[in-house]
């Protein structure tokens, strides 16, 4: 609060940070640290600051004090009432700095945490953007496979080393041993799906006739399952699991949805195989609706759930 009452003073009182930077013979650039929450000034100067705009140090601080309610006045050290301090004694004047140090510090942590993420996933979204230009540009089947699978492995790699930076579980060391498992199993998916293709495209290894439809369906359907075993125990986060719009907003709604997905998960993955057997010849069609009802169901009862616990709280 103090940023912005010292600002809101400084605006009523007409003054530029400037004037008052020269008032209490600071640089503006103090000033300005002071308004934008970087830094807080010390106990000496929040009186000079309440002095010279004439509010008590309660109110400049944001603090809510019995003296305060009551009107009453404390003396300083000569006796006299001071006219900044008359409502905080000096040891509340302390602590309250204190703990505005203290949450600064937690803020400027969150600040520096929030700018390596962002460069975390600048680097792998530059990796996701560069394997679909593989994919797109280079001739060679097997060569292009390889790449986009390099790439994938990169951005996967990169997350699982950067899991508690992305999803701030620290303490809580089950949730990110399913993050972990998760990332390995990725990357282990992909690897399987990386070499059969560029194995398939050089020559080396020649499926049988419908061997890639099979392949195919039983990649899905793997995926499908382990997504049900472990979609109930991912914690809250952006970064792994449903992440739709309400979903990672709300820490309730994600635990709905991945609770959902973990009951259907092998209910779709079973009809799948039934479909696949049944429509050998829409295997594409299948595959799509079986990804529409295992992402579309939990995905429908999440959003049903998000809508009526915002509208019930408006």
């Amino acid at each position: 609060m103090i940023e912005e009452n010292i600002r809101r003073l400084r605006k009523n009182a007409k003054m530029s940070q400037e004037d008052l930077a020269e008032k209490l013979s600071v640089v503006r650039q103090t000033i300005s640290k002071w308004e934008r929450g970087l830094s807080v000034p010390d106990a000496e100067m929040v009186i000079k600051i309440a002095a010279l705009f004439n509010v008590p140090v309660s109110e400049l601080l944001g603090m809510e004090t019995q003296t305060a309610a009551t009107g009453e006045s404390r003396p300083d050290s000569s006796g006299a009432p001071h006219p900044a301090v008359s409502d905080v004694s000096i040891k509340e004047l302390t602590q309250k700095l204190a703990q505005l140090n203290e949450q600064l510090a937690e803020k400027n942590k969150a600040e520096r945490r929030m700018k390596l993420v962002s460069q975390k996933r600048g680097v792998i979204l530059f990796l996701c953007f560069a394997a679909v230009i593989f994919s797109a540009s280079l001739p060679n089947p097997a060569l292009a496979a390889c790449a986009v699978g390099v790439c994938f492995i990169a951005a996967l790699l990169i997350l699982y080393k950067n899991l508690a930076l992305f999803t701030s579980v620290t303490a809580e060391k089950s949730n990110t041993r399913v993050l972990t498992i998760s990332t390995f199993f990725n990357i282990a998916m992909i690897l399987v799906v990386i070499t059969t293709t560029a194995l398939t495209e050089a020559g080396i290894v020649v499926l049988p006739a419908g061997g890639e439809k099979i392949f195919a369906t039983a990649v899905i359907t793997i995926i499908i399952i382990f997504s049900g075993m472990i979609s109930p125990r991912l914690p809250f986060n952006r970064h792994i699991g449903l992440r739709l719009p309400w979903t990672v907003r709300d820490e309730d709604t994600w635990n709905v949805a991945h609770r959902i997905l973990g009951i259907t998960a092998l209910p779709v993955a079973l009809f799948y195989i039934a479909a696949v057997i049944v429509a050998n010849d829409s295997v594409e069609t299948v595959t799509l609706c079986a990804v529409a009802f295992w992402i579309g169901i939990p995905a429908l009862v999440s959003y049903i759930y998000y809508y009526r616990k915002t509208h019930a709280c408006a």
